[in-house]
Order: C-alpha cells, then structure tokens, then sequence
C-alpha cells in the first residue's frame, strides 16, 4: 500500500513546490524584470544540481544514449514552455491563457496511454477530471473575453501545456535506461541555464539586476524551491506512471491559492476556492486507491 501511494505523496510535494516557488518569483518581479528572473531561477536550479554531484552524480550515466533525451527536454522546457506561456497572457491575458495551460493533464493522459502504453481506469479518469475541474473553476471566475486577439494565439497556452506533458513523458520514457531522477534534473536544468542566459545576453531585457536588492535573491529562492519540485516529480514519475502523476502535479494552483491565502496574505478564502479545494483532495484520493 505504502509502495503504491509512494508517487502520489512524490506528486503531491511536487506540486506544492512548485506553488512556492511561484509565489517567491511573484514576490521577485516587483524587482527584477521576468525573463531576467526566470534566468536567474533557472541556473540556481542547475548550480543546485551541480553542487551535489559528488554526493549524487553516477558519471557512467554521461555515456548512455538516453541523455540526449534529457538534453532534449531541457531543450523546450522550461525554456520553450515558458516562452509561450508568457507570450499567451500578453495575447490572452492572464485569465484565459492560465485556463487553456490547465489542460495538461489531457495531454498528459493521452500520451501516457498512446506513447507508454499505460492503462486509463475509471479512477485516474474520474481523479483528472475532478482536479482539471477545480482548476478551471478558480481560473475562470471573473473571466472576461476579448475579441482582439488573434485565433493563432489559442495555440501559445495550449502547446505550453503540451510541451510539459512531453517533457514528463520524455523523461519517464528516458528514466528506463537511466533510472536516476537526480540525473535528469541535472542534464534538463543545466541545457535550460545554458539556453536562457545566452539568449538573454543576445536580446537583452529590461535594466541590468541589482543583486543589491531582494528581488533576485526571491528568482533563486525559487529556483532552489524549483529544483526540489523537479526531483520529486521524476522520482514520482520512475515510481509510477504519468496518468497518475501529471494530474496530481497540475493541481499546483490549488496550493498556490492557499499559499496566498494563508501565508503571503494577498487572497481571501471564498465558498469557491473551499469547493475547489475539496475537489482535488477527493481526486487525488481518487487517483491514489487507483489499482
């Protein structure tokens, strides 16, 4: 029982992590502009990596093949992913753009199902929908369309999710010749440090940081906050399959609700966000007993 619940509690403390680390870049981008803070989590989290390779790193792992696919990640996420999703909120706006990224667990279920050949039971159906639905019921409240924006932009949110529904299948698919979910982290986040500072030395952004203030220090608050999330979600995903996992770790608003809630003090509890919140905690149960 311990055994089977073990990705489930991976996923779960994957998804908080990943709450906080947004709410330190929230409180980092009254400082620090966002794509020069996202450069600053990005290699914190590869730093991170790199300071405990002499505890962690298995050398012999440089030389098997399924590292390719683990620079491929690092590749598009959370580089690509992040690309898109910013540019979806300033077509979108940040309401729908946040409401179409909510439908990776979809895509994550499908690709765990068509490209790994994992099984679909009624209870990880019942347990993503219920989650998906709690998401989509704190996103779209105060909801408010405008016809400005072009059809294409549609495509931005939505192939970020996409992109990080295959980057946790490419990892889960990569972790069958390399078991090593410190391993994959490490080869994801150091590609990821590479192509966005040199992309940021190519097109500047913004004023130059001042490490003076706070503001970067919350950017690598988060990217150590990010790179725990990032161990625990593949340790999740050697564990256990992606239809359990994915939808589990898309439940991340929730816990950021909560965490602006309670600690960072800038929400207030609502009938809403109470019904959402007992949606998840009925799902992941859902997903949990799945056999």
């Amino acid at each position: 029982m311990i055994i089977d619940q073990h990705p489930v509690v991976l996923a779960l403390i994957s998804a908080f992590l990943f709450a906080l680390g947004v709410q330190f870049q929230s409180i980092g981008l009254a400082e620090v502009n966002a794509r020069r803070g996202t450069a600053i989590s990005i290699a914190t989290s590869a730093i991170l990596y790199w300071l405990v390779a002499p505890v962690f790193l298995v050398a012999s792992n440089w030389l098997q093949p399924a590292v390719l696919i683990f620079a491929l990640v690092g590749l598009f996420r959370p580089t690509l992913s992040a690309n898109l999703a910013v540019a979806g909120t300033r077509y979108l706006g940040p309401t729908l753009s946040t409401t179409l990224s909510s439908t990776s667990p979809l895509f994550g279920a499908a690709m765990g199902v068509w490209w790994l050949g994992e099984i679909f039971t009624w209870q990880i159906a019942l347990g993503t929908f219920g989650i998906l639905c709690a998401v989509l019921l704190l996103s779209t409240g105060n909801l408010k369309l405008d016809s400005r924006w072009p059809l294409w932009a549609l495509a931005l949110p939505v192939g970020a999710a996409v992109i990080r529904s295959m980057a946790h299948v490419l990892s889960k698919i990569g972790m069958d010749d390399i078991p090593d979910p410190y391993f994959v982290g490490l080869v994801g986040f150091t590609v990821s440090a590479i192509i966005t500072n040199l992309a940021l030395r190519a097109r500047p952004v913004g004023p130059s940081v001042s490490w003076r203030t706070k503001g970067p220090y919350w950017f690598a608050l988060a990217g150590l906050t990010m790179g725990i999330a990032i161990m625990s979600l593949n340790t999740a995903l050697l564990n256990g399959p992606v239809t359990t996992v994915i939808p589990i770790v898309a439940a991340s608003p929730i816990f950021s609700m909560l965490l602006s809630i309670f600690i960072f003090k800038r929400e207030q509890l609502t009938a809403k966000i109470v019904l959402a919140v007992f949606m998840v905690v009925a799902s992941v149960i859902f997903i949990a007993l799945n056999r």
